[in-house]
């Protein structure tokens, strides 16, 4: 297998990068990436289209009544086995000791930031024996007739397998668009994705999914070696000197009772082993583990030494963060990593990280928590007319470092911090305050359309991993939209896991 010089292109990367300068950031983007070209020149879905918000219902429905996806779940691992695949779930993959892969999270939005990821995705990833994707491949609500613009047309020139494991929003439609088309399965006969009770006459029904079209869009990855057959929602990739480990945490995040007998007994593996999910263990300073059915989470199975998972990277949360956590006498190291295709959510309102003992200075995000305050800044002084809430990227970066309590992870010039400043700062989620301009979620579902989400910096991310019988190392690549960034994606972290 003929391999990319990673090693190169990250020395380059790590000079480049938004840790470095402005620049690599892409904030002094003239000229845009080619990704455009290979945008399908059609609209994707708008949040503020009511249609939209009705058919993602689900998600509420879930929180107020209960997540229905382990019941649903078992019907179609119930069918798999009858159609006769590994009842054990497991994936062995043909390569030898030293291989790569790549890792994108919540990637199917089908616009810019999308298919930004693209060109440096495929230049990182040349050589790289598969891909996997955690959480979310397709937005609003998973069906499989959206599958050509938000899965095959965008990867459609990554010539190795892509795996998944879903999002929440891959079950809106019962997770029917997904396992058909990763797991090449039909529904099963008499299935019903809809709980009972009220909640289940509120439930959104799945899409049909147009069979023609499905095939059409299958075409865009059918060359030799692109398609990747997998067994279930969950699943175990084997290789020589690592197992991936890929859970399903539905809607709301829990793991029913079969899938947690599963995630025990392929976790007594002696070989090291990395968790891939669709919710993160740690996320903004907070712990926040999948429930396993019959008590516990799923960290206690990634902490207990006999496993041997060195790392647990998850999606849903739409940027890039590391956590390396002490567990007795080793270091497990926590990623989130959902920040492939879908709208950055905000890190400048991530606290002082303190939680499990981590220090602030041992802690990884991108983007840098001034860059994000200064995109919230000139975002909302652009759609309110409001030019006096722009902060720079110099100024919020003054302000994140005056509110962490750190010094500025690149260098800035002397910056004094006025009043103005500080009240932008506020009202932008910055600094605290009970009441302040959306940033998160509520942005992300309600707003998002109020801005043009075509203009760069997106700030999007993506993972090379590479493994030897001695190390796995993980590097976070940046993706901005901006053409030198396609050219020489910046490099923003990187960390080497002794195996042995």
């Amino acid at each position: 297998m003929v391999m990319v010089d990673v090693g190169r292109a990250a020395e380059r990367g790590r000079e480049v990068s938004s840790r470095v300068s402005e620049e690599g950031a892409g904030w002094s983007c003239t000229r845009i990436g080619t990704f455009r070209e290979l945008l399908p020149g059609r609209e994707s879905f708008s949040w503020l289209n009511l249609r939209t918000i009705w058919r993602s219902r689900n998600e509420v429905l879930a929180a107020l009544f209960g997540d229905p996806s382990g019941q649903v779940r078992a019907q179609w691992t119930a069918a798999q086995r009858e159609r006769g695949v590994d009842p054990s779930f497991r994936i062995p993959v043909d390569v030898g000791p030293e291989f790569s892969f790549l890792l994108l999270g919540d990637t199917g939005e089908g616009d810019s930031s999308q298919y930004a990821v693209v060109p440096g995705m495929l230049r990182i990833g040349e050589g790289t024996a598969f891909a996997v994707v955690a959480s979310d491949v397709v937005y609003p609500t998973g069906s499989g007739n959206e599958y050509e613009d938000k899965f095959f047309r965008p990867y459609q020139d990554y010539p190795a397998p892509i795996y998944a494991v879903p999002g929440n929003h891959d079950w809106y439609d019962g997770l029917g668009g997904f396992m058909r088309v990763f797991c090449d399965a039909p529904a099963p006969k008499g299935f019903s994705p809809a709980p009972s009770g009220l909640r289940g006459l509120l439930w959104s029904r799945p899409e049909p999914i147009d069979e023609a079209r499905l095939a059409r869009a299958r075409e865009r990855r059918s060359g030799p070696g692109q398609r990747a057959v997998q067994p279930a929602p969950y699943w175990a990739i084997e290789t020589p000197g690592l197992v991936l480990v890929g859970v399903d945490t539905g809607i709301r995040g829990d793991i029913d009772a079969e899938q947690t007998a599963w995630l025990r007994e392929v976790s007594r593996d002696p070989r090291p082993k990395v968790l891939i999910t669709g919710k993160p263990i740690y996320t903004r300073n907070e712990y926040k583990p999948s429930r396993l059915a019959g008590g516990g989470t799923v960290d206690d199975i990634v902490t207990d030494p006999a496993h041997n998972y060195v790392a647990a990277i998850g999606g849903d949360v739409h940027n890039y963060q590391r956590f390396p956590i002490r567990v007795g006498e080793r270091t497990v190291q926590y990623i989130v990593a959902g920040g492939s295709g879908a709208f950055m959510h905000a890190t400048h309102t991530i606290p002082r990280v303190t939680v499990a003992g981590l220090h602030e200075d041992d802690y990884r995000c991108y983007p840098l928590r001034g860059d994000s305050l200064s995109f919230y800044s000139r975002l909302y002084s652009d759609r309110l007319r409001m030019r006096w809430l722009y902060l720079t990227p110099a100024e919020s970066a003054a302000l994140m470092s005056r509110r962490i309590g750190n010094t500025p992870v690149r260098d800035i010039p002397p910056v004094p911090i006025t009043r103005r400043m500080r009240w932008a700062a506020r009202i932008l989620g910055g600094w605290p305050m009970p009441l302040r301009l959306p940033v998160g979620r509520t942005f992300h579902r309600y707003l998002s359309e109020l801005s043009d989400w075509d203009t760069p910096p997106f700030f999007k991310s993506f993972l090379h991993v590479s493994v030897t019988p001695e190390t796995l190392r993980i590097r976070c690549f940046a993706a901005t939209g901006c053409l030198p960034q396609e050219v020489e994606p910046p490099l923003e972290d990187e960390i080497a896991i002794p195996l042995v």
